[in-house]
């Protein structure tokens, strides 16, 4: 990577992933929007034909009139072709198939859990994380060993225990994981200020103070310029009990819609905005406030999302891919409002940034454990992101945070040393898993059997005798 005018060149990007075609387009479109950096895109997919299609798509931008830098994009058949040497690798994959993902979230509901999301916390996260941290621990050993300083933007879920993963394997990799929830928070927090104020701000003039973990972020001190804006969240959560605040719709379909009854119920009850989509916030709280059964859900106005609708939208996209290759779809370079670019462009030094992320807690979060990993604000600037003090999560918010900590920390640690029997303690944990420990087993033990072509250490988990029932 060489920096001549504030501009980055020749920089090379390790995409590991993105054969569903969905956010490496995006970041595609972000690297052809952004005039500062330019380079190449080394592209690895166990798909190695995915990875061809992306290769075709990618060198089409640089084709368009409108497109501000110029990459290369090359299609690799190994890890180490796309990792030597690189300055950011970026990470996207999908772990398993979403047959893996149906046993994940519908699974459960045979045992009265049901989940909205399924990919973070819950019997969905606990066993998507066990197929997804052997996936990171090679990664993470490959990193080390071709590329061990760049910069690892991770935006698999479940964030936490992927990104915690990286760190327990290579403690001294640079990475950071990425989500746009806060994005959202922000957007729903400028939507309430032009509807009083008459105004047209947006989500990037709107500051937060964040904390908490991946998909169960608070926010505790919101300012539009220097006005206070959480005396006028405060009111609006108060006047808004029926369910009818603002819809934020998504760009997938109305079951990834929310009109933040979730979000306003929480405000009112502790004092401080969670900072996520109610889908992902409900499956962080005791199962019976929000997720009890279909009524409770369809009262607080969320979706469970199905995961046939998931495999019907990746037939779509690969769709959409083959128009765009053969002409039939226009390509356009549209923003996709993540900031991965900007991060990357802080982190070459041209330009500091601020925003949200993922990354171990060095001390950000008061009275969270040093080292898990935490969502606050960070600093970017050059080869270094500086977590910003965000200070203490209120103790009965904490409550119901820290027990997710000690959860996704125990199935890291149980994970990596392939000890499934460590990772069904954090499963009857959590808070959703509302059933005796007979039934955790057998859900449990089911679920295994079903994604045990992803878990290397699972003849060895059937024949361990059991501490639990």
């Amino acid at each position: 990577m060489q920096i001549t005018n504030k501009k980055a060149e020749k920089v090379k990007i390790a995409y590991i992933g993105g054969g569903s075609r969905g956010w490496a387009r995006g970041l595609m479109s972000d690297l052809a929007a952004e005039s500062r950096m330019c380079g190449k895109v080394y592209l690895y997919d166990i798909d190695y034909s995915a990875a061809k299609d992306n290769e075709k798509i990618g060198n089409m931008y640089k084709e368009l009139p409108d497109c501000a830098s110029k990459w290369d994009y090359i299609a690799v058949k190994t890890r180490e072709e796309a990792l030597k040497d690189a300055d950011f690798v970026v990470i996207s994959i999908l772990p398993g198939t979403f047959d893996q993902m149906e046993t994940d979230v519908h699974v459960p509901e045979e045992y009265g859990i049901y989940q909205s999301v399924g990919d973070s916390v819950g019997p969905g996260g606990a066993v998507r994380a066990l197929r997804t941290i052997p996936m990171y621990v090679e990664i993470a050993n490959d990193i080390k060993k071709y590329c061990p300083d760049a910069w690892v933007i991770n935006y698999t879920n479940p964030m936490t225990v992927c990104t915690r993963t990286l760190y327990e394997v290579f403690p001294e990799i640079k990475a950071f994981g990425c989500c746009h929830e806060v994005f959202a928070t922000q957007e729903f927090i400028a939507n309430v200020y032009n509807s009083i104020n008459g105004t047209a701000i947006d989500r990037y003039d709107i500051s937060v103070n964040i904390f908490g973990v991946n998909h169960f972020t608070w926010v505790d001190a919101a300012h539009y310029n220097n006005i206070d804006l959480m005396p006028m969240m405060k009111k609006y959560a108060e006047e808004n009990k029926d369910g009818k605040a603002f819809t934020t719709l998504n760009w997938m379909n109305k079951n990834f819609a929310t009109n933040q009854t979730v979000k306003l119920d929480l405000y009112r009850r502790y004092g401080i905005l969670a900072a996520a989509g109610d889908r992902h916030l409900a499956e962080f709280c005791p199962g019976a406030w929000y997720l009890k059964d279909p009524d409770t859900v369809a009262k607080y106005n969320f979706a469970l999302t199905s995961v046939k609708w998931r495999k019907e939208d990746l037939k779509e996209r690969l769709r959409k891919a083959r128009a765009i290759i053969s002409g039939e779809e226009p390509l356009k370079i549209e923003k996709t409002g993540e900031e991965g670019v900007n991060q990357m462009v802080a982190l070459t030094g041209i330009a500091p940034y601020v925003t949200n992320v993922n990354i171990p807690n060095i001390g950000q979060i008061e009275n969270l454990p040093k080292g898990a990993v935490v969502e606050t604000n960070a600093y970017f600037s050059g080869d270094s992101v500086r977590p910003v003090c965000a200070g203490r999560i209120p103790d009965d918010v904490n409550h119901l945070v820290i027990r997710h900590v000690y959860n996704q920390e125990r199935i890291v640690k149980s994970g990596v040393k392939g000890d499934y029997e460590g990772v069904f303690r954090a499963f009857i944990n959590d808070p959703n898993v509302v059933i005796g420990l007979d039934k955790a087993r057998e859900l449990f033990d089911k679920m295994l059997e079903k994604t045990k072509d992803y878990l290397p250490f699972y003849e060895k988990y059937k024949a361990e005798e059991k501490s639990f029932i």
